[in-house]
C-alpha cells in the first residue's frame, strides 16, 4: 500500500510578483526551496488565501535570499502580488515511509519574513 502526503507547505507565504507575459511556473526563493524540500520543477499545488483560487503550477528557483514569490504565466491571473498563498507539494510514500513520515512546513509572517519551521500541524480543536 501507498499513500500521496504532504510533502512540504509554505504557509502564507505573500506574492512578490504577477508576471502574466511568462512561460508559467512559480519562482520560489532558493533558501526557501531547499529547507522545504522542494525541487525545481516539481508541481506544486498553489491555494490563494485572498481570493480562494487553488491551481497547479511548477517550482522554479528564484534567487536565494530573495523572498521570491513570484507567480507567472496564465496562473498571474489566479494571484497578484500581496496575495497571501500556501503553496504545497505532495510525494508517493510507501507503507514502510508512512509510519515516520513528516512534511518539512515553513510559516512566513509579514512581509515574507521566515517565522518559523514545524513537522506536524497542530490538532484542530473544536
Amino acid at each position: 500500500m501507498h499513500a500521496i502526503m504532504l510533502k512540504a507547505k509554505l504557509h502564507r507565504a505573500e506574492v512578490t510578483h504577477s508576471v502574466l507575459d511568462y512561460e508559467g511556473s512559480c519562482a520560489i526563493d532558493g533558501e526557501w526551496l531547499d529547507l522545504a524540500g522542494i525541487r525545481e520543477y516539481e508541481q506544486i499545488q498553489i491555494y490563494n488565501v485572498d481570493n480562494g483560487e487553488r491551481f497547479t503550477t511548477y517550482a522554479i528557483r528564484a534567487e536565494d535570499g530573495s523572498k521570491m514569490i513570484s507567480v507567472n504565466g496564465a496562473a498571474a491571473h489566479k494571484a497578484q502580488k500581496g496575495d497571501r498563498v500556501i503553496i504545497c507539494a505532495y510525494a508517493h510514500y510507501g507503507e514502510a515511509e508512512l509510519t515516520s513520515h513528516k512534511p518539512r512546513m515553513l510559516y512566513m509572517a509579514p512581509g515574507n519574513v521566515l517565522s518559523h519551521t514545524s513537522n506536524a500541524i497542530p490538532v484542530q480543536v473544536a
